[in-house]
């Protein structure tokens, strides 16, 4: 026989349900009284965590700042970078310049802010000037004099060369003479034959004409060979003598020149300190010294090939300036937005040789946006440095050993890399991440060296405690947004009504949201609404105007569902009892808001082994914390019903007419108790909806979205009709969360919905069955209780569970013993 229940369940008073912001706590009549608020509120552990890690410069104190898109991360980074600004460490320019020993890897010069233009200005003006004044120099009389003195003196050598070889020659009746072949003509020996020098390939032609014997021609062809020889000798003595010719005529070249090279080389040297670039400068000399004929014009400035491709002679002498200070006058605070490869660590540029080939020199190498910011700041949004490949891995190691290497990305045409390795620059840039904190978590894990070079986090709250004090401010945030957008001032209730948005945003009356964005959106269509009305001031109307038409827009999902229930195709009861049953709570997210809803939870059970089987997992549609509370009401029913005897039952928990992913543990309680139903044999209300938490012990425990889904029952029960024994128990700590629309709140004062807070399993299925839970004494549970009638189902399940094995054993054939 059932246990009635005695004592009526504990609901809340419409009081209990509401909260509304008070216009009167604000001492200002519309913004127009207020100031802007300066800096962001409700940030304050944020805000130490990003001053340490801006104030300290030591390696690997960059900043990751995590939380959700709307809380002012952004804001806050600028207006802090901005503050700092003025205290800027020493800049400096940076420049490469040719390696005259190793092209391929130019050299680093790094000069303080604004000497790397002098310096380039510098250079320059050397080059000119040297263009200019070598030629000078070397069209001089004093140098023509011993250019004389040494071409006589080498003339004088060769033409002695000649002569003693050509006396020599005439003794033996041979002579030197250049013989034509084809248009070209070459020295060679001529035998004299009738005092006429004759070629050698002409004596056939003289033994025919009998001019000659043929003894006279083995002669003169012997000979012939063997000063063949010995003029192939002394033309190597006059090359070796033109070579010497030539080393004295640049020796004296050199000679000349040096003065006027070191000269203008000097110059440049007073203006300048840094070891490095005076060992430029010596070997600039150096190579100037060793290329005069460029500077005497020998080798044009640009020469045309057939392509017309421009070759510069002097450009191994430029400066390619790759950041320039000397406008800088505050600490680099860069913003990038596009932090591709190029832009971020920069690039060395291919150009066309003219001639189907690419090349590439120092010239050509452009730097990128965190050298931009060395010495200063760098902010990027981490998603961004995943969208390209190789970004974040070059990122990761700049900052692990504080060195920037250009290199050389891939082209899309199949260009090979160039071979260029200029020379690293040490890097000082902080770089100050944003994002997520399920992307640090990530990062955290998976990159070995990530916490290593971002040892500041700092995490950006979602949510803010309210007080008088807070609410205040929280309308300097909006004056600050009308301000800088030029809205209508908000009158006090407008005010009141966005932070009311705001607490439904943070899901507790408590506590106030720090997703300013949203409110900012909200108040900026409450703004056009207003003079759409023609209103001069933006009232508490406009705001809920704004707010119910930005529900409704992005409201497809909720509308599509409430016709799924009104025509049934999704089967949802709010009347009625059934064994088994239970209407459970569920919130879904539509994007801009989020809205709750019924869905039907059933439960069966069979004899078994006392395991309780999820459908939702075993489909592969759960998630981990729907799995988790499903394992922790097996837990409980051991503890509860499996002291004396063991389980022999299996239980199936459906989610009906579930077809995507199901997680969270909200529904917990409303599992159990279709369960206590299904054991029992008790009918459960139908009329009541369920939400909440469960631990092992039996204690419910508080849910989130609480609001949402009570409305979204409600809201079902509204269209199906009220019988005012509908209702929804919640977890008795939700109470404080409780924000409920005013017609829902009237339907509770006028008795025709209900809110149940409870704190206990036993308080649940009672509201649930009208039948006592029942107390455990040493005979047993409380006759006629749920938890007896429970408890009595499980021995009978255990005793059926017995006899069948007990049945099977005896059915098993004997074997027969062996006489």
């Amino acid at each position: 026989m059932k246990k009635p229940l005695k004592k009526k369940p504990q609901e809340l008073t419409s009081e209990e349900l509401r909260w509304k912001c008070n216009p009167d706590v604000f001492e200002f009549d519309s913004t127009s009284e207020l100031e802007p608020i300066e800096g962001i509120l409700g940030q304050e552990r944020a805000l130490k965590a990003i001053k340490l890690g801006v104030d300290l410069r030591s390696p690997g104190y960059n900043i990751y700042i995590a939380g959700l898109s709307g809380t002012g991360k952004a804001t806050t980074v600028k207006k802090m970078l901005e503050a700092i600004r003025s205290d800027s460490a020493s800049l400096n320019d940076y420049g490469y310049v040719n390696n005259f020993r190793d092209p391929d890897r130019p050299i680093l010069l790094v000069f303080p802010a604004g000497s790397a233009k002098v310096f380039k200005q510098g250079i320059n003006s050397a080059i000119n000037l040297l263009k200019e004044k070598i030629p000078q120099v070397l069209d001089s009389e004093s140098y023509n004099a011993r250019k004389s003195k040494i071409i006589e003196l080498y003339n004088e050598k060769e033409q002695q060369l000649l002569l003693s070889f050509d006396e020599k020659l005439r003794k033996e009746k041979f002579s030197l003479g250049q013989l034509k072949v084809g248009d070209a003509t070459r020295p060679d020996i001529f035998p004299i034959i009738d005092e006429k020098p004759v070629p050698i390939h002409q004596l056939e032609e003289l033994l025919k004409q009998q001019k000659i014997t043929k003894e006279d021609a083995k002669q003169i062809i012997k000979k012939y060979n063997n000063y063949q020889q010995e003029m192939h000798t002394l033309f190597k003595k006059g090359l070796k003598l033109t070579q010497e010719f030539q080393s004295k005529l640049q020796e004296l070249e050199r000679e000349i020149a040096v003065n006027v090279v070191k000269g203008v080389i000097d110059y440049l040297r007073e203006n300048f300190e840094d070891t490095k670039i005076l060992e430029y400068l010596n070997h600039v000399e150096e190579n100037i010294l060793q290329n005069i004929q460029v500077f005497k014009g020998v080798k044009p400035q640009g020469e045309t090939a057939s392509e017309g491709f421009t070759i510069d002679y002097f450009k191994e002498y430029d400066v390619n300036i790759i950041l320039d200070n000397s406008e800088t006058k505050e600490c680099p605070v860069i913003i990038e937005t596009s932090p591709n490869y190029v832009n971020l660590f920069g690039t060395i540029e291919k150009v066309s040789d003219g001639r189907g080939g690419w090349y590439s020199d120092f010239t050509k190498i452009k730097a990128g946006s965190l050298l931009r910011a060395n010495g200063g700041y760098l902010v990027l949004n981490v998603n961004h440095l995943f969208e390209e490949p190789g970004v974040w891995r070059t990122m990761k190691r700049v900052l692990i050993y504080r060195k920037l290497e250009f290199q050389d990305t891939y082209s899309f045409f199949q260009i090979s890399p160039s071979t260029l390795k200029p020379e690293p620059i040490p890097m000082d840039t902080k770089v100050i991440l944003t994002g997520s904190n399920t992307l640090y978590s990530l990062l955290s894990m998976y990159e070995y060296d990530f916490k290593k070079i971002f040892k500041i986090k700092a995490d950006f709250d979602y949510e803010i405690k309210r007080t008088d004090k807070v609410l205040v401010q929280y309308a300097r945030v909006i004056k600050k947004l009308i301000k800088e957008e030029e809205l209508l001032e908000f009158d006090k209730s407008a005010i009141a009504a966005l932070i009311e948005i705001s607490a439904r945003i943070a899901g507790q009356k408590y506590k106030l949201s720090t997703q300013f964005s949203r409110i900012a959106d909200i108040a900026r269509e409450a703004n056009f609404w207003a003079k759409d009305d023609g209103f001069d001031v933006v009232s508490a109307a406009h705001v809920i105007k704004a707010y119910n038409l930005a529900k409704e827009r992005h409201g497809m999902l909720e509308s599509k569902m409430d016709d799924m229930i009104q025509e049934h195709d999704l089967l949802i009861d709010t009347q009625g009892k059934r064994i088994g049953q239970i209407n459970g709570l569920a919130v879904y997210s539509a994007d801009f808001y989020s809205f709750g809803r019924p869905t039907r939870i059933t439960a069966t059970v069979s004899l078994g082994s006392g395991s309780i089987i999820n459908v939702e997992r075993e489909a592969g549609m759960s998630g981990r914390h729907y799995n988790k509370g499903v394992l922790i009401i097996s837990g409980y029913f051991k503890e509860t019903f499996g002291q004396d005897q063991p389980l022999s039952f299996n239980a199936n928990l459906v989610f009906e007419q579930s077809y995507g992913t199901v997680d969270g543990d909200s529904a917990s309680c409303t599992e159990i108790f279709a369960l206590l139903s299904t054991l029992s044999g008790l009918p459960i209300d139908q009329s009541i909806a369920v939400t909440g938490s469960l631990n092992q012990k039996g204690d419910v425990q508080p849910i989130g979205g609480v609001n949402e889904k009570i409305e979204g029952f409600y809201d079902v029960c509204l269209k199906q009709g009220l019988n005012k024994r509908q209702g929804v128990t919640i977890p008795i700590q939700n109470v404080k969360d409780l924000m409920l629309r005013e017609d829902i709140v009237e339907a509770v004062h006028q008795g025709n919905f209900h809110i149940y807070p409870i704190s206990r399993v036993e308080e649940g299925i009672e509201i649930l069955t009208g039948v006592k839970a029942g107390k455990k004494t040493a005979k047993g549970y409380e006759a006629g209780s749920v938890f007896a009638l429970v408890d009595q189902k499980i021995k009978d399940l255990y005793a059926k569970s017995k006899a069948a094995k007990t049945s099977n054993n005896n059915e098993k054939p004997k074997k027969k013993s062996r006489k």
